[in-house]
């Protein structure tokens, strides 16, 4: 991390926000959770929506942001699959300066980075954004992935063992932990130890198989979030989850059974649609509207050069995916679903951006805008436990917002056009932010390879 201090340094000066006194928006309209409405005025102080409508009379050289016609203001989106990771060259590994700025550049305000490969230097992350000495969205750990995805993951660990690795990261301020093809008597101790602590839990599960847990089971020892996969009979133990998948049918008893109990448990689902795409045909809803490799080093570029990652069956997956959310919106698993782009860049797409290729991909599957808002916003902070703080345009609650132009009611794509962008009150110009990152991802040259 030391060779980054001098270039975070630089960065926080470049880009510091306007300071964070009363902020008055007018004009414009807001997303309300249900329409998008004229913005009746907002005002915000000390970090918070202070009064919507029938504000009291302006101070003196209190800031004003004036919204055009066709902006509209909407909660910042909360990613709960945002990984800082990238595959660059051969190791995987966590990047700390331009993937923060190009988060909150994007109106994604709240990332859960949904198992870290340098827990340590997330949390590290995390504390530089809290102390405002390093730009970023809010960044709720999650500590170390729990399971084999986990490098020297020891299988036979006691139950004694993982409640202390428990106890150690809730200290360390964790907000969630996140397991990931996990056995059921680990599992079943994780949940345990970090609902005392008053963490979630959220599983990259599978089924059963080589000594995994089914979501289905998972759901019985009081999970929280589930991703990736509904699970349940339709995939059998007997085989992975993955090859399970392309048989699955929206008709079919088994699928309806395990839709039925996650509505029963109030269990979130986080499809993390799009993360499949990237490795199929990539037509609708992959499209850029912004070159995003010129955020890379000219070195990382030539180095990534033509890289194009294409894995077969992901790109059935994702056609399948997008009908199994559909039919879960339909059972009445809406408030259900949330938001999480689960993109660990390999120096083409960048995760920032693919928040909105998300909140795309579920227009496509058949939700209506509104519903693929509601993932993105309030879903995802009631998932976290902070929607009485976060996810909605509420007086009481963080100033977390951003804006765009157009109405992404009539086409969800407006959402990629941002303007401004507002974290505890502070705002930011989300151009500026971009322009200075450019250039930084990646090994500068030769020499810095094997960091990467």
């Amino acid at each position: 991390m030391k060779r980054f201090a001098p270039l975070l340094f630089v960065l926080a000066l470049s880009i510091m926000p306007v300071a964070a006194d009363d902020l008055r928006i007018v004009g414009g309209r807001f997303f309300d959770l249900e329409t998008v409405r004229a913005n009746p005025g907002i005002l915000i102080r000390a970090g918070r929506i202070h009064a919507i409508g029938n504000l009291e009379p302006a101070k003196d050289g209190e800031r004003t942001l004036k919204l055009a016609d066709n902006e509209v203001l909407l909660p910042g989106l909360i990613d709960l699959h945002a990984h800082y990771n990238m595959t660059l060259n051969k190791t995987r590994r966590e990047e700390f300066v331009g993937m923060p700025v190009l988060y909150l550049a994007n109106g994604a305000t709240s990332t859960f980075p949904a198992g870290s490969y340098d827990p340590d230097g997330m949390i590290a992350m995390r504390e530089r954004i809290d102390r405002c000495e390093q730009v970023g969205p809010r960044v709720f750990n999650s500590g170390p992935y729990f399971g084999p995805a986990r490098p020297g993951w020891d299988r036979d660990m006691d139950s004694d063992r993982l409640r202390a690795e428990i106890d150690h990261w809730a200290e360390r301020g964790v907000t969630g932990i996140k397991v990931k093809r996990i056995s059921a008597r680990h599992l079943e101790v994780v949940v345990e130890r970090a609902h005392r602590h008053g963490l979630t839990v959220t599983g990259h599960l599978d089924s059963g198989f080589n000594d995994t847990i089914n979501p289905r089971d998972a759901i019985a020892l009081g999970i929280d979030r589930v991703e990736h996969f509904l699970g349940g009979d339709a995939m059998p133990p007997e085989r992975s989850a993955y090859d399970s998948f392309q048989g699955i049918t929206t008709d079919s008893a088994s699928f309806r059974a395990i839709v039925a109990l996650f509505l029963k448990h109030h269990v979130y689902f986080d499809a993390t649609l799009s993360a499949y795409g990237y490795f199929g045909d990539r037509a609708e809803g992959y499209d850029k509207w912004t070159d995003e490799r010129r955020f890379f080093t000219p070195y990382a570029r030539e180095l990534t050069a033509g890289r194009r990652q294409r894995i077969e069956r992901f790109g059935n997956i994702f056609q399948i995916k997008l009908k199994t959310v559909k039919a879960f919106y339909d059972a009445g698993g809406g408030d259900l679903l949330t938001l999480g782009t689960d993109h660990n860049s390999t120096g083409e797409y960048l995760p920032g951006f693919s928040t909105h290729r998300e909140l795309h991909a579920y227009v496509m599957a058949g939700l209506p805008p509104v519903a693929a808002l509601r993932a993105g916003t309030i879903n995802g902070a009631r998932a976290l436990g902070l929607g009485d703080r976060l996810g909605s345009i509420d007086v009481g609650k963080w100033a977390d917002l951003f804006v765009v132009v157009g109405n992404p009611l009539e086409d969800i794509r407006h959402t990629r056009n941002v303007r401004h962008v507002i974290k505890a009150g502070e705002q930011y110009d989300p151009a500026a932010l971009m322009e200075s990152v450019e250039n930084s991802i990646g090994p500068r040259d030769e020499s810095e390879l094997d960091d990467w």
